[in-house]
């Protein structure tokens, strides 16, 4: 299977709520981490809120290979679209990798009010810790 085919599936398989599935896949084979920007970038509300839970899953044991998912995170910053901005600035709160720490505060004056307060708040917790 090639990584189109690989995406697809993945995106359909959240669509359908296959969660535990892909958890399942994302752990025996840590490179599938690759697409979780896809998903995070999806236009399926369904398929975004999976791919939150899936990263809120993953990251407990696997903070290091969820990391392998942070440049196609921080590319989502700088969607058109406010809403996969702010899902994708969420999942990097919850990744905690410092390398976004940066690209996160430039969104500090993003267009949008509410990708604002996202990163705002994602900073504030990241610096508290208790992220």
């Amino acid at each position: 299977m090639n990584d189109d085919e690989l995406r697809a599936m993945l995106i359909e398989y959240m669509g359908k709520g296959f969660l535990e599935n892909i958890i399942a896949l994302m752990k025996q084979d840590p490179a599938t981490v690759r697409f979780i920007p896809d998903l995070i970038g999806n236009d399926n509300i369904v398929v975004r809120l999976g791919a939150t839970a899936l990263v809120e899953e993953l990251v407990k044991a696997h903070r290091q290979i969820m990391r392998r998912a942070v440049p196609g995170l921080l590319k989502l910053l700088d969607h058109e679209n406010a809403t996969l901005r702010g899902d994708a600035a969420n999942v990097l709160g919850i990744i905690r990798d410092r390398s976004a720490l940066e690209a996160l505060r430039t969104h500090l004056n993003d267009d949008h009010p509410a990708v604002r307060e996202i990163v705002q708040d994602i900073l504030q917790e990241i610096e508290r810790g208790t992220v």
